[in-house]
């Protein structure tokens, strides 16, 4: 008999794909029920994606493209749009900075650290041993590496000056792209029709350089296993 964590576990996962898979659709009702205050909510959404290294698992480009194609419609200004949820993911990231400055040296050598996804955490570091301050630009494009880029970056030797224009930088590169995107080409017959499969299509291309590096990795690592 499965345990009540599993079946929740379960079921929270199931929620979670129906959002990402959905998110037309949920993003809709919020626009109607709660009108101007979805720019509030989408503030949050996108600020505790990039601020907050226990929350990666919430939509960050479909969201994006999304409230790109519903700007189009009206249902947002895009100068707004753009303007707020690049606040939001500037100051995610500086928080997330100076909480990894804080508390990362503590807790980057243990082998488990409760809410924190140590596997994340490790992944994202050799990431930026590879890429460097670059990290933080390329991250942004890259979902789960881009909750924890700004986190490692804290607990590095990076300066607070250097990092926050690599985080400007990305930041308002990130929302440019993905909400214009989605404000010019959201609403085309083809892709309002087939929504559910062009959000899954930009999940897949989003963890596309993630898999690739596992992959990588994967098979660097293979040769010295053997011997």
């Amino acid at each position: 008999m499965l345990s009540i964590s599993v079946v929740y576990r379960m079921e929270l996962l199931k929620t979670l794909v129906d959002i990402f898979l959905h998110i037309d659709k949920h993003l809709s009702e919020i626009i109607q029920n709660y009108g101007l205050w979805t720019y509030l909510i989408l503030f949050i959404i996108v600020f505790m994606e990039t601020g907050l290294v226990v929350t990666p698992f919430l939509p960050g480009d479909s969201l994006l493209f999304a409230a790109g194609a519903f700007a189009a419609l009206g249902a947002f200004d895009i100068v707004w749009l753009f303007a707020i949820l690049s606040v939001a993911a500037i100051g995610g990231d500086t928080v997330n900075y100076w909480i990894g400055s804080y508390i990362g040296p503590k807790i980057f050598h243990k082998e488990k650290v409760r809410f924190l996804n140590k596997e994340y955490l490790d992944r994202t570091h050799q990431f930026y041993e590879r890429y460097g301050g670059k990290t933080i630009i390329i991250a942004r494009f890259v979902p789960i590496i881009r909750t924890f880029a700004p986190f490692v970056a804290g607990i590095g030797s990076m300066t607070y000056w250097k990092f926050i224009s690599y985080n400007i930088i990305g930041g308002i590169a990130w929302i440019l792209i993905c909400t214009l995107a989605g404000y010019f080409f959201g609403n085309l017959p083809m892709i309002r029709e087939n929504f559910s499969l062009v959000i899954f299509a930009i999940i897949i291309i989003s963890i596309l350089p993630g898999i690739i590096e596992f992959m990588r990795q994967k098979m660097l690592t293979a040769p010295a296993n053997k011997d």
